[in-house]
């Protein structure tokens, strides 16, 4: 793993929430927004709390690449939106392990998409 993602992966582990920055997919603009996150080992996982209705969520499906910023530190990231079942559900109890499974119930609406960005 190249340096400066050592630095962000620090970073990572010792934060809860992270901004992401997307490109619009008809506006163009780069729009950034606070997330949630799971990082397990290399992958960096994000859940949409909108599932597959969550705006952020169809912009990377048009531009699968996010600009992740973790208290300063920061990289472009290459995604890749999950759709399979058995690996949202996956994701979603990860969620649940990081942020207990009632606030996940309480802000997480949809489980039907997750998104994986590998962090080497």
């Amino acid at each position: 793993m190249p340096p400066r993602n050592d630095a962000l992966k620090k970073r990572l582990s010792r934060s809860r929430e992270i901004n992401i920055s997307v490109t619009g997919r008809k506006s163009g603009r780069l729009i950034s927004i606070p997330v949630w996150f799971v990082l397990d080992g290399d992958n960096l996982y994000l859940l949409p709390v909108l599932g597959s209705d969550t705006q952020w969520y169809k912009n990377v499906l048009k531009k699968p690449s996010i600009r992740i910023d973790a208290g300063g530190a920061e990289a472009e990231v290459k995604v890749v939106p999950l759709t399979d079942a058995k690996q949202v559900s996956s994701v979603a109890d990860k969620f649940r392990d990081k942020y207990g499974a009632s606030d996940v119930k309480k802000y997480y609406s949809k489980f039907d998409v997750a998104v994986l960005a590998q962090m080497r």
